[in-house]
C-alpha cells in the first residue's frame, strides 16, 4: 500500500511539473507511429527505412498493454491505428486522436472522456531516454563490428 500511494504521489507531482496531460492507453504512440510512417514515405533515401522501423518500434508500448491485459493484441492495435489515421488524414475528425485502448472491456475509446491520462513530461522522456539507448546499442554494434587493425611483421 505505501509504494502505491507513493507512485501515485509521484504522477501527480509530475503533472504538476508537467503543466500538461496526454491521453494514455498508447494513444500517443500510435499517433507518432502513424505520424512517422506517413513522413516516412515521403523521404527517397534509407533514412525512411530506419524512420518507418522507429515508427513500428513504437507499437510495442500499445501491443504489449493489450497482451498484458489478455487481449487481442493485433486487433485493437490494428484499430487503434485506423482512427489514428483518419484523425490525422481529416481536420474535421482531429477528436479521434485522443482514442486510446481501454483494456478492461478490450475496447478503443476516447481515453481523455475515459479520465485516462499521461503527464505530457512523462511521455516525452521516455521517447527521448528510449531512442538514446537504441542509439547507444546501435553505436556499441557499430564499434564491434569494426575490423582490428593488422599486426605489423614481427622483425
Amino acid at each position: 500500500m505505501d509504494r502505491s500511494l507513493h507512485d501515485a504521489l509521484c504522477v501527480v507531482k509530475r503533472v504538476l511539473e508537467s503543466g500538461s496531460v496526454v491521453p494514455g492507453g498508447g494513444a500517443v504512440e500510435a499517433g507518432l507511429s502513424v505520424y512517422l510512417e506517413n513522413f516516412a514515405t515521403s523521404l527517397g533515401s534509407r533514412e525512411q527505412l530506419a524512420i518507418a522501423e522507429f515508427a513500428d518500434a513504437l507499437l510495442v508500448i500499445p501491443k504489449t498493454l493489450a497482451v498484458n491485459a489478455a487481449k487481442d493484441a493485433t486487433e485493437l492495435v490494428a484499430k487503434l491505428r485506423a482512427f489514428h489515421h483518419t484523425a490525422q488524414a481529416s481536420p474535421d475528425k482531429r477528436a479521434l486522436g485522443q482514442v486510446g485502448l481501454d483494456l478492461i472491456n478490450g475496447e478503443v475509446v476516447n481515453n481523455v472522456e475515459a479520465g485516462v491520462l499521461e503527464p505530457a513530461l512523462s511521455k516525452t522522456k521516455m521517447i527521448q531516454f528510449a531512442t538514446e539507448a537504441a542509439l547507444t546499442i546501435l553505436r556499441i554494434d557499430d564499434l564491434i563490428k569494426l575490423d582490428a587493425p593488422e599486426e605489423q611483421g614481427e622483425e
